[in-house]
């Protein structure tokens, strides 16, 4: 007897039937051969069927979105009750902590949307705060149930959280139809914790961390490890860090052991926070923050012959579509090409790009064609990735998204 489901169904075409089964969650618009009548509610749950009406998955739907399902279970017999979004939590935390270990997840991911099984949401940790970012409608309508059990989790392990920032502030909230905005979570009977700013520390050094004002969710923690790498190469080097934000490599490298360290960025209230960091690790005595648009600084540099021997360039995302990723390969060469000139031979350049849409093997077609016209070849010491508390999902390439590597310059 055919068993009945709780939840209205899709049928999709072949070709996403092919992509769910090979372990993708997304359902495009148009790979929607038929729908239910009626429609689920905005966020509401919703099986997958292939076009032979065998049960794919479990989705979240999203009526404003290109992405209209996000498949969050494939399991038919799971239930969508708190127990089941806890487990989701409890594996995400567990694998934190077992990559990580006890001292780094302290400052970690805690959760990275799709490659977590949890479609549309981040949560990064930085020491006691967390830091929620939901861009799923699926999720928004659940995060009462969800927020609050991120708390419990952690804290069911002995972890010390004070409360939940959200930053829904980006402009992909847009695509689901959602608001932006940004404030406290409020968990139920606890007050709000007094500041958004927390101190964290990362490979031993401290920063002050501004949950509703800094980039993203305050700090960039995808690149902790490539930062440790820096730090091993910079002993007695004069280092260029380009485009520092809140100086984390610039510091990285100084606690290394560089000789000294200049620190640049195009924005101001950047340059002042990464001095502050400088100062309170005591490290302001070799550094110093030039405030300039790396575009323009790099070729004075090269004219004017400063004696950088350790350039590294951890530039924005220069594409966020495919439609610009042509002309972000052209910017990333250009500073790349300039960095190599800029250095003697024997030099080393850190170099990085956090987007999914310029893929490893066009960032490496272009570092090819940049040493070639700079007429440098390029000794590899290391190509490296996003940290493990940012995990890479094989059946899903958006989650493979930081190139980041390390050459001597001969």
């Amino acid at each position: 007897m055919k068993t009945v489901r709780e939840w209205p169904a899709f049928t999709v075409s072949k070709k996403a039937a092919a992509s769910l089964a090979a372990g993708h969650p997304w359902v495009y618009d148009n790979e929607i051969t038929q729908s239910p009548d009626p429609l689920p509610a905005p966020g509401g749950l919703a099986d997958v069927l292939s076009p032979r009406g065998s049960y794919l998955g479990t989705a979240m739907y999203s009526p404003a979105s290109r992405i209209r399902l996000r498949v969050i279970s494939r399991n038919a017999n799971d239930r969508f009750d708190e127990a089941f979004w806890r487990r989701r939590l409890e594996y995400a935390w567990a694998y934190r902590k077992q990559v990580m270990g006890e001292t780094d997840c302290q400052c970690c991911r805690f959760v990275f949307g799709e490659a977590d099984s949890l479609p549309g949401l981040t949560v990064d940790r930085f020491g006691p705060l967390l830091v929620t970012q939901i861009t799923s409608v699926g999720i928004e309508v659940r995060k009462d149930r969800i927020l609050p059990l991120l708390a419990d989790v952690l804290r069911a392990d002995g972890q010390h959280i004070e409360g939940i920032f959200e930053r829904n502030d980006l402009a992909l909230r847009d695509k689901e139809g959602l608001s932006r905005g940004k404030g406290w979570y409020p968990l139920p009977g606890e007050p709000l914790p007094q500041s958004p700013v927390t101190e964290i520390c990362e490979n031993g050094i401290y920063y002050a961390v501004d949950v509703e004002n800094g980039q993203k969710t305050g700090f960039f923690l995808d690149q902790k490890y490539n930062r440790r790498a820096v730090a091993h190469l910079a002993a007695g080097r004069t280092v260029l860090d380009c485009f520092t934000h809140t100086g984390s490599f610039a510091l990285n490298a100084a606690k290394g052991g560089a000789k000294h360290v200049t620190a640049v960025d195009v924005s101001a209230s950047a340059i002042e926070m990464a001095r502050r960091n400088a100062v309170r690790n005591g490290l302001d005595d070799r550094m110093d923050f030039v405030c300039s648009d790396v575009f323009d600084l790099l070729p004075r540099l090269e004219a004017e012959g400063h004696p950088y021997d350790f350039i590294i360039l951890d530039p924005p995302a220069f594409t966020k579509s495919r439609s610009t990723a042509a002309s972000a390969m052209r910017g990333y060469k250009e500073i790349n090409l300039r960095a190599m000139r800029l250095l003697p031979r024997g030099g080393y350049l850190a170099t990085a790009s956090c987007s999914h849409f310029a893929p490893a093997p066009e960032f490496v077609r272009m570092l090819h064609a940049a040493a070639r016209d700079t007429g440098r070849s390029l000794r590899q010491i290391e190509a490296r990735q996003q940290a493990p508390d940012h995990p890479i999902l094989w059946e899903v390439p958006e989650t493979d998204y930081l190139k980041f590597y390390l050459f001597q310059v001969v």
